[in-house]
């Protein structure tokens, strides 16, 4: 299956073989849209839903992270070959064979659909319990070994999960020292410095990162080997906190982070933000627990950015304190 994208964006008032492409590829996880090469408003909903259905962010329109997920929509486990490659593997058939494996007690981290070096070692593992040619491939002998022990899998990627929360409460509970990342896309820095004056005068080592895609993001903030990810963006729609949610797995620190934000947030001139489990780019990528926080409208992010420093470093400082909920 192609990864080539048909000229992103594509939206409503499209047409054309790009938007037939689309078309298909929705079509063959959904049902009702024909396939005509017009972007009508059938074609928008049934983006949408995908979207949502995704963790995405839910425009109707397909740009390029809605495209990327379609295609890795397009393969089921035992489709191809998953081994650890560079540029690594990614499809739903990855997330699947994590959730196999993590629900049999072998550490393949997150389920994030990526083929990274967790999740060879847990193949690996595998493998070699199993009696099997360790070869770090899934081939049909490994594949028919995951089918029959499908049954004994009670709950998925619970070792990833407990791992995390482990380390979470191994950790220091005061920020001194602690590599903490605040990013943004763009037109964010003067809300992004303030934020990273006030982590430092706690003893953190804050650093604010800038770049336009998120992927680059993540990949700067794991090269860090931060401990936690801001990442800031503004519009002018409403505000919300995402935290890191995918096919049944959840990051434990991500979401109490969220949750703390949210509250924090509250009090500060900013309407009151939703908590959302998502499955963008940069929460799906880096190797931390991170959160976005979108702030809308525009405005308030101007005319609030010391009370929203103020309030974020106040979340970030008692979730520190207190890593996972009391209740998980």
């Amino acid at each position: 299956m192609e990864r080539t994208s048909p000229g992103l964006p594509l939206a409503e008032g499209d047409r054309g073989e790009g938007v037939a492409d689309l078309q298909r590829r929705l079509a063959a996880i959904t049902t009702g849209l024909v396939v005509d090469g017009t972007f009508g408003p059938k074609t928008t909903e049934t983006v949408f839903i995908f979207q949502k259905q995704r963790g995405l962010r839910a425009t109707g329109t397909c740009d390029t992270a809605t495209w990327m997920a379609l295609v890795e929509a397009g393969y089921g486990l035992g489709d191809r070959l998953l081994y650890h490659t560079q540029p690594m593997i990614r499809g739903d058939d990855v997330a699947e064979l994590q959730n196999r494996l993590g629900g049999l007690g072998f550490d393949a981290g997150r389920v994030d659909g990526i083929f990274g070096p967790d999740t060879a070692g847990a193949l690996l593992e595998f493998q070699r319990h199993s009696g099997l040619a360790a070869d770090g491939v899934t081939g049909p002998e490994t594949l028919d070994q995951l089918a029959r022990l499908r049954g004994r899998i009670t709950e998925p990627a619970t070792v990833a999960g407990v791992r995390e929360r482990q380390r979470l409460r191994d950790a220091p509970r005061e920020l001194r020292d602690r590599m903490l990342v605040v990013a943004h896309h763009g037109g964010m820095d003067a809300l992004a410095q303030a934020l990273a004056r006030d982590l430092t005068r706690t003893g953190a080592r804050a650093v604010v990162l800038q770049h336009h895609d998120p992927s680059t993001l993540a990949e700067q903030a794991n090269a860090l080997a931060a401990e936690v990810l801001i990442a800031l963006e503004v519009d002018d729609t409403s505000s919300w906190c995402a935290y890191y949610h995918s096919g049944g797995f959840e990051s434990p620190g991500g979401r109490r982070l969220a949750d703390l934000v949210v509250d924090e947030l509250a009090g500060c001139g900013v309407d009151t933000p939703a908590t959302q489990g998502m499955r963008l780019p940069v929460l799906r990528e880096t190797r931390m627990p991170a959160v976005v926080i979108h702030l809308g409208p525009a405005s308030v992010a101007v005319t609030h950015t010391a009370e929203i420093a103020r309030a974020t470093s106040s979340a970030i400082v008692a979730w520190v304190a207190s890593p996972v909920a009391p209740d998980d």
